[in-house]
């Protein structure tokens, strides 16, 4: 099994920064895919950020594009770093890992237990 810890998050003010950060245990060679989503009140869940753990490839929704980070360490921890935050950022974030599937897609199978963003304007 794969465990994932996440720390991080907060409230801060409209243009700060933040870094959260998601550490990995278990079976790590379980998962290629590794992932931040947030979920606000009264929306679906959505998938913020990816990284393929082989190649580093990666994907952003286009809202954080520019702004947002997503890492990976030879742990297969990772980290997104969120610079110029906006109020439209706040959300409940959370990691997730799991394989890359045949078909393409990644199948997240493994979860953080989810950290609160805030930012206020």
């Amino acid at each position: 099994q794969v465990q994932l810890m996440q720390s991080g998050g907060g409230s801060v003010q409209a243009g700060e920064s933040l870094t959260l950060s998601c550490i990995a245990s278990g079976y790590t060679y379980n998962y290629n895919c590794m992932a931040w989503f947030r979920q606000a009140p009264g929306k679906e869940r959505e998938l913020v950020a990816r990284i393929f753990t082989q190649g580093g490839a990666t994907y952003y929704t286009g809202s954080v594009q520019g702004r947002f980070t997503i890492s990976l360490d030879n742990a297969q921890n990772t980290f997104l770093q969120m610079n110029s935050l906006k109020p439209e950022d706040t959300a409940l974030y959370s990691c997730a890992a799991g394989p890359h599937m045949i078909t393409g897609t990644c199948r997240y199978a493994y979860w953080g237990q989810g950290t609160q963003v805030t930012v206020s304007s």
